[in-house]
């Protein structure tokens, strides 16, 4: 693993450029830095990924794959922080997403699982703050949203968390499709995320609307 450290306004900022990573190609299962993904660990392949795993830094890296299997280029390093196993031989894992990262190429398998040279990726540092008004519009979106869906969901209980986190919650736990998730988890800004979150509410929620008119 290479390691930079970077100093910026007086504090120490620790960076990894590059780093093995085993590999969870799991589509639909976007996780997103600062959000928690449980999983049921069962094939053979994927206990030896959480072995490994263990053994060393504890990350795992989620990512999605095309029709060909091939990698998309962006996942998310997921860290171990709880683990159970099951009597049957499963393990019971929860992520916590830590950051983006970019495959840089695909290493020689060496295991029954995959491993990548991954570069880890910063959030850009936002300029335009989003404002309340921002906010409250997009929790009354996600409102509309999970009606017409029929979600099972109580918005009180998320308005009080940072807006970064909300974001990123609304976008892991919704039924969007593999590419929206994914073009989600590529944005780089949170106000860049907030555009493009509500502009996928807003076509679900019209499509949706079409779809029941016509029918």
């Amino acid at each position: 693993m290479n390691l930079r450290f970077n100093i910026e306004k007086n504090s120490l900022k620790l960076c990894f450029l590059k780093m093995e990573l085993p590999i969870f190609p799991l589509n639909g299962a976007v996780l997103f830095p600062g959000t928690s993904l449980p999983l049921n660990i069962f094939e053979n392949r994927y206990l030896e990924m959480v072995n490994y795993s263990l053994a060393r830094d504890r990350f795992i890296g989620m990512i999605q794959t095309n029709e060909n299997d091939d990698l998309f280029d962006i996942g998310c390093i997921g860290k171990i922080h709880s683990f159970n196993e099951t009597a049957d031989g499963r393990y019971l894992i929860s992520l916590q997403g830590t950051n983006c990262f970019k495959v840089k190429k695909e290493l020689e398998k060496k295991y029954k699982f995959r491993l990548v040279e991954a570069e880890m990726l910063d959030f850009e540092e936002d300029k335009n703050i989003i404002n309340e008004k921002q906010k409250n519009n997009l929790l009354d979106k996600y409102s509309q949203y999970i009606k017409v869906k029929k979600i099972n969901l109580n918005l009180e209980e998320i308005q009080n968390i940072d807006f970064n986190q909300i974001i990123k919650f609304i976008a892991m736990i919704s039924p969007f499709s593999d590419i929206e998730k994914q073009v989600l988890l590529e944005t780089k800004n949170l106000s860049d995320f907030y555009k493009k979150l509500h502009s996928i509410l807003e076509l679900e929620i019209v499509e949706d609307n079409n779809s029941k008119t016509i029918n």
